[in-house]
């Protein structure tokens, strides 16, 4: 019998003891800062003279660490190794492997501020997100775990008196997981530990923004008795090494979470049958959205403006489930907005390091450029009504950001800006607030803030998200609770923390014996 797991617990920093333990751990991550973190190959840890130099993107003078940039000649070694070792790895018992997960879920628990710490340090997180983002990576270990042992022995399916029959899963093979910057943590830990307890190993290449926290969780594993070969980590170049692993013959699946344009590219490239490739790559893949919160003229108004602030602000709009649309019926929009604004301009933004602060920085230079050019193009498109201002002197600062009557077809109501943006859109009725909503490529999430049970059922039915929520924000899918993942260009619905996602690291295996 699996044993129920109820999810990780969020931490309360109004209690005095925990803030204080969050403290100790920020200490921890300071006394670390600036080391050096090799490739890791099989059992060699291999350094390199070229470099990625992971900041802190709150203090662009602070190094985080430095690590060992991976090359194709690496990428090609760890192949060779990955492959070689899938051969014994993938008959390993189901059980053993899901202990290991338990045993890494036991040791980040013992260390949650310490990793929360790194997540503000490296991502620029505060501590409620990075809090959040560790008791994540806890739970996709713990429901992984649990998920294999109730996987391991196959789903029963009919025999007769003269055969016997099993329907099992077995691995892939060799897994290339491309995790991201904005949950380095959880979906790095999720996507790996998702791949290898399934009986696959893998080639893990980190954001190149946030390869330190990759460096510790694996340092994790390790201690938690994973063998030598089975992750192997090798951080560097998209264009060099992810390409390069991605067209591969003898990667079996690439598990990807990114932007639109890299995922597209990705599905792309794997889609291609090199010499000697025996199968079709599979591609598990979540590649952002476009989120709406509506509110109709029967919502609880409050509730509504600050469901939109937290899901669009929160870890300054850098999550793919970020609300980046109000959409407002237009008896209730002007009331929504002005909720909004005040609620918004009583946000502070700085250091993450200070527990004051709402929000922190976004994550580089490349990031804040953009962001910043569309608020430009908000200029032109809406009327700014909160923030608009950025500062890159020390960190990657944005102010959060708001306009008003934002026409529906409008840029900054189309693309992902990534950012601390929102835009106000104004609906004529219900019937049209989800058609806006769904007037994007994506698909990921959405809100709807109702107390009408017909626009609950009708957005139920039209509301084409993969995500949908009612009466809160559009962020903070918990493991096991809202299966996460999206529709259209948001990916391939493969659904994180739910009860199929591991199925798609195994392929079904009928045998059938005559009696």
């Amino acid at each position: 019998m699996v044993v129920p797991y109820k999810h990780e617990p969020f931490t309360d920093f109004l209690v005095d003891e925990n803030k204080r333990a969050f403290e100790d751990g920020l200490k921890i991550v300071q006394s670390y800062l600036n080391q050096d973190y090799s490739l890791i190959i099989g059992r060699n840890r291999v350094a390199t003279k070229d470099k990625i130099i992971s900041i802190n993107p709150a203090n662009k003078e602070e190094v985080i660490g430095t690590v060992s940039k991976a090359t194709k000649a690496h990428a090609e070694e760890a192949m060779q190794i990955a492959d070689k070792t899938f051969k014994s790895w993938r008959k390993s018992k189901p059980e053993m492997r899901a202990d290991i997960l338990f045993r890494a879920a036991a040791i980040v628990r013992r260390r949650k501020h310490e990793f929360s710490a790194l997540l503000v340090k490296e991502a620029g997180k505060p501590w409620n997100e990075a809090d959040a983002d560790t008791a994540e990576a806890i739970d996709f270990m713990e429901y992984y775990g649990r998920q294999m042992l109730k996987l391991k022995d196959g789903i029963p399916v009919e025999s007769r008196q003269i055969e016997y029959n099993r329907f099992h899963y077995i691995p892939l093979g060799v897994g290339i997981v491309i995790s991201p910057w904005n949950f380095a943590f959880a979906i790095m830990a999720g996507m790996t530990s998702a791949a290898f307890v399934a009986g696959n190993t893998v080639l893990l290449k980190p954001a190149s923004t946030t390869p330190v926290i990759a460096a510790k969780f694996i340092e994790v594993l390790e201690e938690a008795g994973l063998p030598a070969g089975v992750v192997n980590y090798l951080p560097g170049s998209g264009s060099e090494v992810g390409d390069y692993l991605v067209d591969h013959p003898r990667t079996r699946f690439i598990s990807f979470t990114g932007s639109r344009d890299v995922g597209v590219r990705i599905y792309e490239r794997a889609a291609k049958v090199h010499d000697g490739q025996i199968w079709l790559k599979r591609v598990i893949a979540e590649m952002g959205g476009k989120d709406t919160i509506v509110v109709d003229s029967s919502a609880d108004l409050d509730l509504a403006a600050k469901s939109i602030v937290a899901s669009a602000f929160g870890f300054s709009g850098q999550k793919c489930s970020a609300c980046s649309r109000a959409v407002v019926l237009e008896d209730v929009y002007g009331e929504v907005l002005d909720k909004v604004v005040e609620l918004t301009k009583g946000l502070t933004v700085g250091d993450p390091k200070n527990r004051s602060n709402f929000m922190g920085p976004v994550i580089d230079q490349a990031a804040y450029e953009k962001i910043v050019s569309y608020i430009e193009i908000g200029k032109e498109e809406g009327n700014l009504v909160a923030g608009g201002k950025a500062d890159n002197s020390k960190g990657f600062f944005i102010e959060p950001t708001i306009f008003s009557d934002v026409d529906e077809h409008a840029r900054i109501m189309k693309e992902e800006i990534f950012g601390p943006v929102v835009a106000f859109c104004k609906a004529r009725d219900f019937d049209h607030a989800i058609e806006i909503a769904n007037n994007t490529e994506y698909g990921l999430t959405g809100a709807v803030l109702t107390n009408n049970r017909d626009h609950i059922e009708k957005a139920r039915e039209d509301f084409h998200v993969g995500n949908l929520y009612f009466n809160r924000g559009c962020t903070g899918a918990i493991v096991g609770y809202q299966p996460f993942g999206g529709f259209n260009m948001s990916g391939t619905d493969s659904k994180a923390g739910g009860p199929d996602y591991l199925i798609l690291h195994m392929q079904a295996k009928t045998t059938s014996e005559m009696l």
